[in-house]
C-alpha cells in the first residue's frame, strides 16, 4: 500500500493504474455539517498494488485521477457508487465512465435490497471487514495506519467481490440488466441537479396547484440558499417545516410564526422574509404552467390490485433470485394497477420478460396466483 500526498506521485500511480482493464476504487467524504461533500481520501487498486489519495494534502493537483475516471479504457468498480460519482461530478464535472457497482450487481443476482459493502463482502470471501472507522473524522490530519489499512481492505476486498459477482452474470446471462442500471448511474442527469427540480426530493404530499406552486418555490429558495452557504438543506429549513409551509402558506409573519414546525422567533430572522417572498410567488405562478399533479389512481379495487401485484413480485423474485427493489417499486406498482402502460422500469425490456408482462396477465385475470406445497405459483388461465 502506498500512501500518496504529491501530484507527482498520483500522476505516475494513475499512469500504471489505467494499464489494466480493470481497478476498484472508493473515497472516504464527509458531509454532515456541508451542502457539497468534502472529499477527504481516494483509495484504488488494480491486481498489482493498491494506493490511498490523500486528497487534502497540500498542493496536490487531482487532474490525473479525474483523468483515470474518465478514461473509457478502464472499468471503475464502486460499491453503492451514487455519492461517490455526486463528489467528481462536482468536482471535475466528470462522471466517470465505464463503471460497475457491486451493490446493483448484488441486487440483480438476489443478495437482496441494497446489500451493504461488508455483509457483501463477508457473503462472498468469508472476510468480516473491519468496521472501526466507518464513521472516522477522515478530515483529520495526519491520517493513522489503522485508517489507511481500513481505507485499503476497501478496494482490496472490492477486487475479489467484483470477480464474482462478474462471473456469477456472465454464467446467468445477466450483464445486460446490471448494464442498463449503469447507463442511468453514469448519466450526468442523474447528478446535475438544478434548485427548480429540488421539490421532487420531497415526499411532501400535495394536492392542489397552489400547494405545488408553493412546494416548488420554497424548495427551490431552501436549496439556492444551502448552496450558496454550503450547508445541509436541514439547516436552512427542515423537510416537515416546508410541509408545513405549503399546506398553509403564510403570506405574513404573524402566520408564520404561528407554525409549529419553525424554530420559536424564525419569523423574526433574515430567512422569514425570504419564505414569504417564495409563498407569494407560489401563489402568483399560472397552475397551468405547472406539472400535473398524479391523480388518484384507479378504482376502489386499486388497493387490492397492488397487493397483488406485491405477493406477484415476491415470488418472482424469489424465483428467478433478484432483488425485488431492483425489479419494480411500490409506486411502479401503483401504476400499473391503475394503467397497462404506465411509464415505469417495470414494463420495459427484461423487467418486463421477467415480471411486467405476468404483472399485467394478473390484473386483467389471465394469469392467477394459487398456493402449492405451501408456495405462491402462478397459473395460466388462457
Amino acid at each position: 500500500m502506498k500512501l500518496i500526498t504529491t501530484t507527482a506521485d498520483l500522476e505516475a500511480a494513475c499512469a500504471r493504474l489505467a494499464d489494466h482493464p480493470v481497478i476498484t476504487v472508493d473515497t472516504e467524504f464527509l458531509r454532515e455539517t456541508t451542502y457539497y461533500p468534502l472529499l477527504c481520501v481516494v483509495q484504488m487498486a488494480s491486481p498489482d498494488e493498491a494506493v490511498v489519495i490523500d486528497t487534502l494534502a497540500e498542493g496536490i493537483d487531482l487532474a490525473s485521477f479525474f483523468a483515470l475516471m474518465g478514461n473509457e479504457k478502464v472499468l471503475k468498480v464502486f460499491h453503492a457508487a451514487r455519492q461517490d460519482i455526486e463528489i467528481i461530478w462536482h468536482r471535475a464535472g466528470i462522471v466517470p465512465h465505464p463503471v460497475f457497482d457491486t451493490q446493483v450487481a448484488a441486487m440483480v443476482l438476489g443478495y437482496g435490497d441494497s446489500i451493504a459493502y461488508d455483509a457483501l463482502v463477508e457473503r462472498i470471501t468469508g472476510h468480516r471487514p473491519d468496521k472501526t472507522h466507518r464513521f472516522t473524522d477522515w478530515s483529520r490530519r495526519p491520517l493513522t495506519d489503522e485508517q489507511l489499512h481500513y481505507a485499503v481492505s476497501d478496494v482490496t476486498h472490492l477486487r475479489d467481490v467484483f470477480a464474482a459477482l462478474d462471473a456469477d452474470l456472465k454464467k446467468r446471462d445477466r450483464n445486460d440488466w446490471v448494464s442498463e442500471e449503469m447507463e442511468i448511474l453514469t448519466s450526468p442527469n442523474t447528478y446535475d441537479f438544478h434548485p427548480e427540480r429540488a421539490w421532487e426530493r420531497l415526499k411532501t404530499r400535495v394536492r392542489k396547484p397552489k400547494e405545488l406552486a408553493v412546494l416548488m418555490e420554497v424548495a427551490a429558495w431552501r436549496e439556492q440558499e444551502a448552496q450558496s452557504r454550503d450547508v445541509p438543506r436541514s439547516r436552512v429549513l427542515k423537510d416537515d417545516a416546508i410541509g408545513d409551509i405549503v399546506t398553509h402558506a403564510p403570506t405574513t409573519l404573524e402566520r408564520l410564526a404561528n407554525l409549529r414546525s419553525l424554530p420559536k422567533g424564525f419569523e423574526r430572522s433574515k430567512w422569514g422574509q425570504d419564505i414569504l417572498a417564495a409563498v407569494q410567488r407560489g401563489l402568483a405562478r399560472d397552475p397551468h404552467t405547472l406539472p400535473k399533479l398524479d391523480k388518484p389512481r384507479g378504482n376502489a379495487n386499486t388497493s387490492a390490485i397492488v397487493e397483488l401485484l406485491k405477493v406477484l413480485l415476491r415470488m418472482t423474485s424469489e424465483r428467478h433470485g433478484v432483488a425485488s427493489k431492483v425489479i419494480a417499486t411500490v409506486d411502479d406498482l401503483e401504476q400499473i394497477a391503475g394503467d397497462d402502460a404506465a411509464e415505469v422500469a417495470a414494463l420495459h425490456g427484461w423487467r418486463r420478460e421477467l415480471f411486467g408482462n405476468d404483472a399485467l396477465g394478473l390484473k386483467h385475470g389471465r394469469l392467477a396466483l394459487a398456493i402449492n406445497k405451501g408456495r405462491v405459483v402462478p397459473i395460466n388461465r388462457d
